[in-house]
């Protein structure tokens, strides 16, 4: 497979289970030819661990920002550390994983205080959001909607993609990327594979979200960045083509979105 270049576009490495083994899973992913990664980041406090972990491997770029899920988190003075941290290191290529997650926590008014200030940094350092909704496209959609008529949207993508096709078109249609995990490749995500089918050749990502959501055939286990291979096997066969064509496209479309090659 070295033979194809792969971009795992959100992934998450800085957690206890990598800690024994970090090293294997950074040879195993470049044996996958997996070229770039994009480590989210969910804290503030992940902010040094995650500026280290990109300056030791060549291929780990990485992100700032505060998950919806870590929202009470939230400071008066988070935004100014943000911005430092985002403009102190060129490794830096997004603002996130920021957004919505009515799923797991209903405190909606504290996850929206933390997500417009982050949408509106990213604008302003003219810096791509990864967003992460969780049965909250409405109020996601609108969000994007109002700071769209204001000319002040930043482009971004929709992490780990869980939602139907006419979501996926209205998010479309604000210039966003759409980024496919793991659970493309789960039997019963009959709504996703259609989103897989039909997203714009030049509109989708893949990833793994590493550690969580192990594609099929590792579901169950850990997952980690080389099995982002698995997922572009996947949408290969559900879009009716290669695994290279798979590769190409998405590194492409990564490779617009956080403009990694500026950088070095």
């Amino acid at each position: 497979m070295s033979n194809i270049e792969l971009i795992d576009s959100h992934c998450h490495l800085i957690f206890e289970n990598f800690e024994k083994d970090l090293e294997e899973v950074v040879l195993r992913f470049r044996s996958r030819g997996v070229k770039k990664l994009v480590h989210a980041c969910c804290e503030l406090s992940e902010i040094p661990k995650l500026k280290k972990i990109s300056h030791q491997f060549k291929e780990i770029y990485y992100s700032v920002g505060l998950h919806p899920l870590e929202a009470k988190k939230w400071e008066l003075s988070s935004k100014s550390l943000l911005r430092m941290s985002a403009q102190e290191d060129k490794r830096v290529v997004a603002i996130g994983e920021l957004g919505l997650d009515f799923f797991k926590s209903e405190n909606k008014t504290e996850q929206i205080d933390a997500l417009i200030p982050q949408m509106e940094l990213a604008f302003e350092l003219e810096l791509p959001v990864i967003i992460h909704c969780r049965d909250a496209a409405k109020e996601m959609i609108e969000i994007c909607d109002d700071l769209s008529n204001k000319g002040k949207c930043p482009k971004g993508v929709l992490h780990c993609w869980t939602g139907t096709p006419k979501e996926m078109k209205e998010f479309l249609d604000l210039g966003f990327y759409i980024s496919f995990s793991g659970i493309v490749t789960f039997p019963k995500a009959h709504e996703i594979h259609e989103c897989a089918k039909i997203v714009p050749n030049d509109k989708y990502l893949i990833e793994t979200d590493s550690p969580f959501l192990a594609p099929v055939p590792n579901r169950g286990k850990r997952n980690e960045p080389a099995f982002v291979e698995n997922v572009a096997n996947f949408m290969a066969d559900l879009r009716s083509t290669e695994i290279i064509t798979i590769a190409e496209e998405s590194s492409k479309n990564a490779e617009d979105l956080f403009k990694f090659d500026l950088l070095s």
